[in-house]
């Protein structure tokens, strides 16, 4: 195995040398890369509709096609799952990741074309691991194996025509190549297991008994995991069952909740913690340093557009390409893609942390925030808070969500929380004003809302006994890697439906 680990580490410091040119030249690669694409799809039914062939800059084609969000393409989409092809993408798609669902939609259907799987989402964990083994050369990652918590898929068909549904990493890891299987865990047909609940138990079986050196998949499911192997082996911490355990390639979440957690679970060594932004519509950015801001990936088959948060839903907004974005500004992240989404508004935010080589961080969602009272209040905010307030308090959040109170009669308003604690607070009133007082700190909107209590009274929150995020997403058929606990909302559809849990439990 130290041979194996030798050439696999000496071929993934190869591709270093190509990330190293869009580093330097990412302009250049955004500008080929946007010629690519127009080029492939400009025989296709979008193509045709929209005159890519013509299209000689990212001016017109700003110009003169609409921004998309998932409702908008999803009529080529529901033809495309039919059978019919060339319709968003040159060539034949019947791959289609599930991911979170809109608001007249459970669940969206993203395109994954043969190019997409190969020149983004493969690339992107190549990637992973390529900028791993150039960050900590004396690895020995590739002496074990890699524990990949794999999401689900089903077959399909219609028309005679099969055509394939499930999150996305269950449809990269049925794509895998055969030799992949010599170097992860658990077995495929493991790894697509449907049901979440036996599917970690038999994961937990499946695996103690490996060489496990990295594990990658979403923070949340991959902690259920782990809880449920030390249960199985009576072991104090992971590293008694995994000893030789390096790195851990988290991304879906915001680690900072999460972080804690893992370390008590390795408390003898640092493991290496790499944070990754993929989605199903598209692989994004790596941690290459030990920064936590993230390399925008370039040369993925994606061309990027940016438009400021301010700006959104504005008809007149004008979007930016890559060569005029600036640091420290709040954009909405737009892409077109060799799966045939153009000009996707894909929901996220980011902004820019360094431009040569350009770094960003994910700043939250432009639908996941509060914004009830003028606050704008973003996960970023959130996540800085309760990160300070644990701090403060000894103590350490599994799982919450937060939404508004609205104004009654004699009331103000107020931000209501529900907080599942690993680790509770001894005094929640001292927490609850940490919190606040932090995010005052942080978000000057929402501290002018909260001046003298005038529009916003002092947080209301509410401690959720253990296991109550977790059997509301399994009653709303919510588990899976794919699915995520709903942090911020204007509304408060889904606190009502979890308090009436907490203070109705079942007999």
């Amino acid at each position: 195995m130290a041979l194996i680990n030798s050439v696999i580490s000496w071929i993934m410091k190869k591709r270093m040398h190509q990330i190293g040119l869009f580093m330097k030249y990412p302009h250049e690669v955004q500008s080929e890369w946007f010629k690519k694409l127009l080029n492939s799809a400009k025989n296709t039914e979008y193509g045709k509709k929209y005159g890519f062939q013509d299209i000689k800059s990212p001016e017109t084609f700003k110009s003169r096609i609409p921004i998309n969000d998932y409702q908008s393409l999803k009529p080529f989409i529901e033809r495309n799952m039919k059978g019919e092809q060339q319709i968003l993408w040159s060539s034949d798609i019947k791959w289609f990741a599930k991911s979170s669902g809109t608001t007249s939609d459970k669940s969206k259907f993203i395109p994954v074309s043969q190019e997409s799987l190969e020149d983004c989402h493969f690339k992107g964990g190549k990637d992973m691991l390529s900028i791993y083994c150039s960050m900590f050369p004396d690895t020995v990652l590739f002496d074990g194996r890699g524990l990949a918590m794999g999401g689900s898929h089903r077959i399909n068909e219609i028309r005679n025509e099969e055509f394939y549904i499930g999150d996305l990493s269950a449809i990269i890891i049925q794509n895998l190549p055969f030799w992949a299987e010599f170097i992860r865990v658990p077995k495929r047909k493991l790894a697509l297991l449907d049901e979440w609940e036996s599917k970690i138990e038999q994961m937990a079986k499946a695996t103690i008994h490996h060489n496990v050196t990295s594990i990658s998949g979403v923070p949340s499911w991959t902690l259920l995991l782990l809880k449920r192997i030390l249960k199985i082996t009576g072991k104090d911490d992971i590293l008694e069952v995994w000893p030789n355990l390096e790195a851990f390639f988290h991304g879906g979440v915001n680690f900072t909740p999460y972080v804690e957690q893992f370390r008590k679970m390795t408390p003898s060594r640092d493991i290496r913690y790499l944070e990754t932004y993929n989605a199903s519509e598209g692989f994004f950015g790596l941690q290459d340093t030990a920064s936590p801001d993230l390399l925008l990936m370039l040369d993925y088959g994606i061309y990027y557009e940016f438009l400021p948060v301010d700006k959104l839903g504005d008809p007149g907004g004008r979007t930016l390409s890559l060569d005029e974005v600036e640091k420290d500004t709040n954009y909405a992240l737009i892409i077109s893609t060799n799966a045939g989404l153009w000009r996707y508004l894909i929901g996220d935010t980011i902004k820019f942390t360094a431009l040569n080589p350009y770094r960003i961080q994910i700043t939250g969602r432009t639908k996941s925030f509060i914004n009830a009272f003028g606050e704008e209040v973003i996960i970023e905010n959130v996540d800085k808070a309760l990160e300070t307030a644990n701090k403060k308090c000894s103590s350490t959040v599994n799982e919450y969500t937060a939404g508004p109170v609205y104004f009654g009669d004699k009331e103000q308003g107020a931000h209501e929380w529900i907080i599942e604690f690993e680790n509770p607070p001894e005094n929640l009133q001292y927490f609850t004003e940490t919190l606040d007082n932090a995010l005052k700190s942080i978000n000057s909107d929402y501290e002018a809302k909260r001046y003298r209590n005038l529009i916003l009274k002092e947080p209301l929150i509410h401690t959720a006994p253990k296991g109550t995020f977790y059997e509301w997403m399994k009653r709303r058929g919510k588990l899976g890697g794919q699915n995520k606990v709903p942090r911020l909302s204007n509304d408060r559809k889904h606190l009502e439906e979890i308090l009436t849990m907490i203070h109705n439990p079942p007999v």
